[in-house]
């Protein structure tokens, strides 16, 4: 723990001594991955005793590279859940510590898309302001069934409303296009309300694709990709954050491994999403479609057995 210590003191320092967001975060990287030859040989998890020197090295930069990926990704589509999780699992985590570590790690790039999006003016507060509360709720309540039930009779459910997410979008050529939100109106803010809260409730206990339908849903209340992008950044940092907290209060983490990978998803998440904003509406939804695409086919291989 000494390791993530020092590995956090300099990316905070190095931030509040005003070099770039990229050295920061770097810094931190570079002395995490240093010392992880040690750090990891102690907490490796039981089955990787034995590991030969090669391999041990090879754990940290494909926690990393997989970070760095699903940072960059999430941070423009959402989904980024589907690449850190299973580099998790394939590290040798148990689902239940994988799915901690990977809501830690992923609370850190929620933070940096959300801070880019923010600054970019790209979110709508007076609405967020209102509907934050049910995203804060719905994450709390999800966590709780998470604890309680398994998540695989959700998958079909889950794969039927991406694909139907993923018709609707290609099929509304004009959807996203251009902001037709019609303010902040009783019926709008309630629809805002009840969707924040069932997806809040769906990322507190499961996750994968929360970010997607996010955008979608803010795109048929009428925002532009863009800011429909931004809104949900937003409320996946406070649905993030609750679950974040709760995890670590029932000891859900496995800090080193968390650590690691939030260092480089907080990376990937500047790029991502300094690109989205640049590169505008007609970029973030061809991501979108993409992300969802390989969303459904991922989950259903894992609803038949075959992933």
């Amino acid at each position: 723990m000494i390791h993530v210590g020092i590995a956090i003191a300099i990316l905070m320092g190095s931030l509040l001594l005003g070099v770039s967001i990229p050295f920061a975060f770097g810094a931190g990287t570079i002395y995490m991955y240093t010392m992880l030859g040690g750090t990891f040989a102690t907490t490796l998890p039981v089955g990787f005793n034995g590991i030969n020197t090669m391999v041990l090295l090879a754990i940290p930069t494909f926690i990393m590279a997989g970070g760095f990926l699903a940072g960059f990704v999430d941070s423009i589509a959402g989904g980024g859940g589907l690449i850190s999780l299973p580099v998790l699992l394939a590290a040798g985590l148990p689902p239940h510590l994988a799915i901690g570590t990977n809501k830690f790690s992923a609370t850190f790039g929620a933070v940096m898309s959300a801070w880019q999006f923010w600054r970019a003016g790209k979110v709508d507060m007076s609405l967020l302001k209102r509907i934050l509360p049910g995203t804060f709720i719905g994450a709390i309540l999800g966590c709780l069934v998470m604890l309680h039930l398994k998540s695989e009779w959700l998958q079909p459910i889950i794969i039927i409303a991406l694909i139907a997410a993923a018709v609707f979008v290609f099929s509304q050529r004009q959807l996203g296009a251009a902001s037709t939100y019609s303010g902040n109106t009783r019926k709008n803010v309630l629809a805002a309300l009840v969707m924040a809260s069932a997806i809040g409730f769906y990322d507190g206990f499961i996750g994968p694709g929360t970010g997607t339908f996010l955008i979608v849903g803010f795109a048929a209340l009428g925002f532009d990709f863009v800011t429909a992008a931004g809104n949900a950044k937003i409320l996946n940092l406070m649905s993030n954050v609750t679950s974040f907290v709760l995890l670590i209060w029932w000891g859900q983490i496995l800090y080193v491994y968390g650590i690691a990978m939030a260092l480089c998803i907080f990376a990937g998440a500047f790029f991502g999403s300094r690109l989205a904003i640049r590169r505008g509406t007609g970029f973030v939804r061809l991501v979108m479609l993409a992300v969802t695409v390989v969303l459904i086919g991922k989950l259903g291989l894992s609803y038949f057995g075959i992933m």
